[in-house]
């Protein structure tokens, strides 16, 4: 089995109870699914709030009261009274909506098989393995974790354990200085690319190693203990297929198009790109251009469909055009799944329920509340 493949399978063993779709479900034409999910929806009123992330294919969003990205979904969650809340996104998402929504709130992931793959690569028994080794490369400093908002529950609540915190995309820059305000050296996790991105930012990008938790023979511990920020070595498997040739390619077909990118891609996708921002920025920048501009979008196709979709006066492009994927962990949010467990709501059945360890909870919570202060 190849490294890539092995990351993205260690995924899928987060959680132990997958419920497969019952056969009844899973032959559903468009237009039953559509008219099941909005009776169900119709049956349950105030009880249900549905969230669909950004990345989520039209058949959802069209069900979605909001659509975003993860953290302003949770908030959501946690600002409204439903009883149920039914992510449409992946694992570590609907565990943020449960660490952050009041205990009377259940959250339901219609599918358990969407699991990312970037969280997948920084499991708990990996992170604890390197952190000995950390710590152990540089005795006399302190090391302060800072994990991405795209990891699990047990990760953040590692972070905080550490004296650590949790990032969203937005406000890396600011966690960074939150950390070395109160240590030597940042752990970033479990994105490298994020990290490069933010280092660059901060003028030390001339300051960082990568640890490979999946090359035994490739770590440095000289490297580890020069450096000033360690860079897991995870990424998205959507942001990093971009290349700056797509951006060269975009501007030679099209010389009046802009470009926005997701700052997982690569740095030098990140350094040929004219805005670069989390999914909240690109989707706030194609709504504020001017009809008639042409605008390439360098993160998950889905988002760039429902831009296009969304702001017909404006020119929207995939940045890799035919060859741009999308997410395969979004992609096991079905419709049918959706049809399901919103159809067990109104029977009194809740499936596929999120929900994090107590202790894990409470760390977590912790770890969010530092990204908050900053």
């Amino acid at each position: 089995m190849e490294t890539t493949d092995l990351k993205t399978d260690l995924s899928l063993f987060k959680y132990d109870n997958l419920e497969q779709l019952p056969p009844r479900y899973r032959e559903l034409s468009e237009s039953e699914r559509t008219e099941r999910i909005g009776r169900a929806l119709d049956e349950l009123g105030d009880d249900v709030l549905v969230l669909g992330h950004n990345y989520q294919r039209e058949e959802i969003v069209e069900h979605a009261d909001f659509i975003g990205d993860s953290y302003a979904l949770s908030k959501r969650a946690a600002e409204a009274d439903a009883d149920h809340v039914v992510f449409c996104g992946v694992t570590f998402m609907a565990e943020s909506a449960d660490i952050i929504t009041d205990d009377s709130q259940t959250v339901i992931l219609p599918s358990m098989e969407a699991s990312c793959p970037m969280a997948g690569m920084a499991e708990a028994l990996q992170v604890d393995a390197a952190w000995a080794e950390i710590t152990d490369a540089a005795p006399d400093e302190n090391i302060i974790p800072v994990t991405y908002m795209n990891s699990y529950a047990d990760l953040k609540a590692f972070c905080a354990e550490q004296g650590g915190l949790v990032c969203t995309s937005s406000n890396a820059h600011r966690a960074f200085e939150y950390a070395f305000e109160r240590g030597d050296k940042v752990l970033f996790l479990p994105d490298k690319h994020l990290g490069e991105n933010t280092a660059h930012r901060l003028g030390m990008e001339d300051d960082t190693a990568v640890w490979d938790p999946w090359d035994p023979e490739g770590k440095d511990a000289s490297e580890v203990a020069a450096a000033d920020i360690v860079l897991w070595e995870g990424y998205c498997q959507v942001h990093e297929r971009f290349r700056e040739s797509h951006v060269e390619e975009i501007r030679e077909d099209h010389p009046d198009a802009n470009v926005v990118v997701h700052p997982e891609c690569r740095r030098e996708v990140v350094e040929a790109a004219d805005v670069v921002g989390s999914t909240s920025t690109i989707t706030d920048t194609v709504a504020e251009a001017d009809p008639g501009e042409t605008w390439a979008i360098g993160t998950e196709i889905h988002l760039a469909n429902h831009l296009a979709r969304w702001h017909p006066e404006v020119e929207v492009l995939p940045l890799c055009g035919d060859a741009c994927m999308d997410c395969n962990a979004m992609r096991q949010i079905d419709p049918n799944y959706l049809t399901w467990v919103l159809e067990e709501l109104v029977e009194g059945r809740e499936r596929n329920v999120i929900e994090v360890a107590p202790d894990e909870k409470e760390l977590a919570g912790v770890a969010l509340d530092r990204m908050l202060e900053i």
